[in-house]
């Protein structure tokens, strides 16, 4: 009973998850929530790869070595110039200065480094920036290199902007100082441009440790190997620790100021990174969340999940690394993370509420699960089918071999039960509800042709005793329903019946129809239908009669059954014009099918106590005088055991419809207590044999007895002979062998509207055996 991974399919949490998630993915993407967990994965996306500098960025750094030799601060800018001009001659192709040269210094200092930078021919670039003017006062001050220097070099940004966290992640490609435009420090050594205040990722995955480095002092006084700088950028800047100017970084810890320049200006040389559509991001991640909510299972779902990350990791890592774009993860991570989770949730709550509302033995939904349905505001009709013979059957098939047995009948009532649904209610019972557009009769006499067939279970045959018990009533009402069909289903077994109706059914419908007068407004307003079984005529071979069957469409029940109505018609006096109401259907139905079969004729059930009616007869007269199709089409079934109230009355109307030309049948014959008086007194044409008597008649002896006897009694006395409830073949080889006029059962149709009819009809049926 296991649940396959590939099931699919939106449920209504599903709906409420997605919604949920969508929500949560939304304000993490809107508000800093994201931006900070996408910072706390940064150094785990960087790390994944080991890049080398490219060579082309060198760092003049002025170090505890340099800051030892020189012994006082701020140094003479004089040492400055003899870098720039060192540097100049080893061939550096720029020279950039991370050092502050806003405020004046030695004048002798200061003019030689302006001589310096005339002599480089522009290629040295010095810092501009902006900052506070003071703790009260949060005016932004430009600060630029003192005049005289900038004559002969190219001003650029050197301005540093970290996250909330105090870490450096960022760069930008240019900054406005003194109201003019000026590139960083990074853009202007790659040679690249970009728009004021462009921010872009610098490539942390760059090891600082492989970019050259020089001392200051080293440089100074001429004692470094010249190739080391030559066609290279050169950044001069603090790198003592006493010097400050450190800032923090999400992969190299603390490092100074200028290597996260120079870390900058390498991410520029590969390309120009940029920040991608975090909206791009939450949609695809959107999609991974409804693939994950359409799989009914946790593992389904998790599959779904764990590939989508994979997926997700490896083409964010792949942008970030090789196409320079940087795409937030964290939302969409979170989004399958969290969707996973619900699933989990959802899953193992389902697992629980499974565990207590199914059967351990058989995994069909329990009781609980039918108890459930009491919140569905609308009428139920529950059958509860009880194993007459379930202790034997445990004993000798052991507890799985009668499990199997209760699944295998269960697959038999889902046949017939609404959407396929049956329940375990006991050891012995299971339930299943009936459509309400269906006929309770028909539905329940085409299972129990089913369930007279053997279950194999283990390599062995068993006969399952089976009784069914009704109750209609309202889901409110559902354990009182139950507890109906379940006395029902007693009451069918101690009554050697298939099925019964619930008491309490005869009991309200009849209370109900007496009270509101609602047949009344069935016939009236064409609730009343008629349908038609045929009678197959075994001399001849095919369908040569009908006997029409009334079926009551309730608005609000569905099909109510003639067992409950026709009862409380009889006694609420209403049964003449439901009868009248019938005939004058099949009087009209004849008259059509006659046109291509006219030798078909239709029988009608006729209550006892109408016989003696004066009123019903005179009507019936009238309607058959002045239709078109002949008295002698007509067949009035009697029931043999009812009893009549005016046996002479009764008689003599008979009389008048054999004189009509109308044929006169006794129905249910077997069942009533006065049979030979009745053969004697009534004017009989046809004899129907009761299916209590006729469907096991090939198997027991004493019914086949009673069957041919009868068979025989009715050719003596000139009467043709009708079986009712025929089933199955063996039977139908029975009655032909012993000599039955006609048969009528499941076997040959169940009852069927007009139309069906005469589509069975117009095929010229015959059965063969």
């Amino acid at each position: 009973m296991g649940t396959s991974v590939l099931r699919t399919g939106w449920r209504p949490s599903s709906w409420v998850i997605c919604l949920l998630v969508l929500s949560a993915g939304y304000l993490t993407m809107v508000t800093a929530t994201g931006a900070a967990i996408d910072r706390v994965l940064m150094p785990m996306r960087f790390g994944v790869v080991d890049r080398q500098a490219s060579g082309k960025v060198a760092i003049v750094e002025m170090d505890a070595d340099s800051a030892a030799a020189i012994a006082r601060w701020p140094w003479s800018r004089s040492h400055y110039a003899a870098v720039v001009d060192r540097l100049r001659k080893a061939g550096a192709a720029s020279i950039v200065f991370d050092v502050d040269f806003s405020s004046p210094s030695d004048a002798a200092g200061d003019r030689a480094l302006a001589a310096s930078l005339s002599r480089a021919d522009g290629r040295v670039a010095l810092p501009t920036f902006g900052q506070v003017a003071g703790s009260d006062d949060q005016r932004t001050i430009d600060a630029l290199p003192i005049p005289m220097l900038r004559g002969h070099a190219i001003l650029a940004s050197v301005s540093i902007r970290p996250d909330p966290d105090g870490q450096v992640r960022n760069m930008t490609m240019a900054t406005v100082t003194a109201g003019q435009p000026r590139p960083s420090l990074s853009a202007f050594i790659a040679a690249r441009s970009g728009a004021v205040d462009q921010e872009f990722p610098i490539d942390m995955s760059i090891d600082p440790s492989t970019i050259p480095r020089l001392s200051f002092v080293a440089v100074r006084d001429g004692r470094f190997d010249a190739s080391r700088v030559r066609g290279r950028n050169v950044l001069v800047g603090a790198t003592a620790i006493e010097m400050g100017d450190r800032y923090g970084t999400p992969q190299w810890g603390v490092i100074p100021g200028v290597v996260v320049q120079a870390l900058a200006a390498e991410t520029l040389i590969r390309g120009v990174p940029s920040y991608g559509s975090p909206l791009l991001v939450f949609l695809l991640a959107g999609i991974v969340v409804c693939v994950m909510l359409r799989f009914r299972t946790t593992v389904g779902s998790a599959v779904v999940m764990g590939v989508s990350l994979c997926v997700l990791i490896l083409g964010v890592l792949l942008a970030q690394h090789y196409l320079f774009i940087t795409y937030p993860i964290a939302t969409a991570a979170l989004m399958m993370v969290l969707t996973g989770m619900a699933c989990l949730v959802r899953d193992v709550i389902g697992r629980f509420k499974r565990q207590r509302s199914v059967d351990e033995a058989t995994g069909l939904p329990n009781s609980r699960q039918l108890l459930d349905l009491s919140n569905r505001g609308e009428t139920i009709v529950l059958a509860v089918a009880q194993i007459g013979n379930y202790d034997p059957l445990r004993a000798v098939l052991g507890e799985r071999g009668t499990a199997d047995v209760v699944l295998r009948v269960s697959e038999r009532l889902a046949l017939v039960g609404e959407r396929g649904q049956v329940y375990r209610m006991s050891d012995p019972q299971l339930a299943f509800c009936l459509p309400l557009d269906q006929s309770i009769d028909d539905a329940l006499h085409g299972l129990r042709t089913i369930m007279l067939q053997q279950i194999e279970v283990g390599g062995r045959r068993v006969d399952v005793a089976m009784t069914i018990g009704i109750a209609t009533g309202p889901c409110a009402e559902m354990e009182r329903v139950i507890a109906d069909a379940s006395l029902a289903a007693e009451d069918a077994r101690a009554s050697d019946l298939f099925w019964k109706r619930a008491q309490t059914d005869i009991v309200g419908l009849e209370r109900s129809i007496s009270l509101m007068g609602e047949l009344d407004d069935a016939i009236a307003t064409g609730q009343i239908e008629v349908f038609y079984q045929p009678k197959y005529n075994l001399r001849e071979t095919c369908i040569t009669s009908v006997e029409a069957l009334v079926r009551w469409r309730h608005p609000s029940r569905g099909f109510v059954g003639p067992d409950l109505f026709i009862p409380v018609a009889e006694k609420t006096n209403r049964i003449a014009p439901l009868t009248l109401h019938v005939l004058s259907h099949v009087i009209r139905d004849l008259a059509v099918l006659r046109a291509q079969h006219p030798q078909l004729t239709a029988a009608i059930n006729i209550s006892a106590k109408l016989l003696s009616s004066s009123s019903f007869n005179t009507e019936v007269e009238r309607l058959i005088a002045a239709a078109g199709t002949p008295a002698s089409a007509l067949v009035f079934e009697v029931t043999e055991s009812a009893a009549m109230a005016d046996t002479n009355k009764a008689v003599a109307a008979l009389h008048r419809y054999r004189a009509l030309g109308i044929a006169v049948s006794m129905d249910d014959y077997g069942t009533g207590q006065s049979t030979l008086s009745y053969l004697r007194q009534l004017p009989l044409n046809e004899l129907k044999i009761d299916r209590s008597f006729v469907q096991h008649a090939h198997q027991n002896p004493d019914d086949a007895i009673l069957v041919r006897s009868t068979i025989e009694l009715a050719h003596r006395l000139g009467l043709k002979v009708v079986a009712e409830g025929v089933e199955d073949d063996a039977c139908f080889e029975f009655l032909r062998t012993s000599g039955c006029d006609m048969i009528q059962g499941y076997l040959i149709s169940k009852p069927v509207p007009l139309q069906s009819l005469a589509t069975i009809l117009d095929s010229h049926y015959r059965y063969a055996a």
